[in-house]
């Protein structure tokens, strides 16, 4: 069997004295998007931070295509094909567009390949071609959203962490940013863990899902044993 891409091996990270994180262990494997669901506050955010070495892992290991990554500065991580769309788009509001997606590719030197995917950014989010010239703050949250996804996709990352991508978004947006997430997923062939709070349609977007329950994984399942799950749907899905 193929190794995982990216492990969490009995992982326990937190806030000072809050402990977010009580063990959590999970694989992804490459080509996969593979969903973290569970209620606020359970730690699916946190998660993510800790791959990514925002919150650092008191115990456990973090291990990316074979390599223990714990002590790795956060920076690094998108030159290794590791990439993270926040919580909260966190795009830079006073650039346009381009300056955004740029910034996107700071890492890269190579010249040419770097217009191809701006232009190829364009045409998967067409709004944000038309709006390349203007600020970033000045656009709608599900634009916001778009050009968050679009500048992670400059990093050219080999598995991307997607956290609340529909958060606050109308429902309309939403289908079109997770139309755009299987796009992302089947074509360039990009590994994705996503933590979303509509649980409903991360798994229909997911091949595999894990339940986070206060720190800790409670159930994992392929994504269609989820959804048909009794205590999944009375939980999770409003039944």
């Amino acid at each position: 069997m193929t190794d995982p891409i990216l492990e969490l091996k009995d992982v326990h990270s937190g806030y000072g004295s809050i402990k977010a994180l009580k063990g959590i262990s999970l694989r992804v494997y490459p080509g996969e998007v593979v969903a973290i669901i569970g209620a606020n506050g359970a730690g699916k955010s946190t998660t993510l931070m800790t791959i990514c070495g925002i919150v650092k892992a008191e115990r456990g290991q973090v291990i990316y295509k074979g390599q223990v990554i714990n002590t790795l500065l956060p920076e690094k991580l998108p030159t290794l094909g590791l990439c993270q769309v926040p919580e909260g788009r966190r795009i830079f509001p006073r650039l346009t567009v381009m300056e955004n997606l740029r910034l996107g590719a700071f890492y890269r030197k190579d010249t040419d390949e770097i217009l191809k995917d701006i232009q190829k950014a364009y045409e998967m989010f067409p709004i944000l071609g038309e709006r390349k010239n203007q600020e970033g703050g000045t656009l709608s949250g599900g634009e916001q959203q778009m050009l968050a996804i679009a500048r992670a996709l400059m990093t050219k990352p080999k598995v991307l962490l997607l956290d609340e991508p529909s958060l606050g978004l109308a429902p309309i947006i939403v289908q079109q940013i997770f139309n755009i997430i299987d796009r992302i997923n089947k074509e360039d062939g990009t590994t994705i863990l996503l933590v979303e709070q509509n649980a409903n349609l991360a798994l229909q977007a997911a091949t595999r899902g894990y339940v986070v329950e206060t720190g800790q994984i409670t159930l994992e399942d392929d994504s269609t044993s989820l959804l048909a799950n009794p205590k999944i749907r009375a939980a999770y899905l409003g039944e």
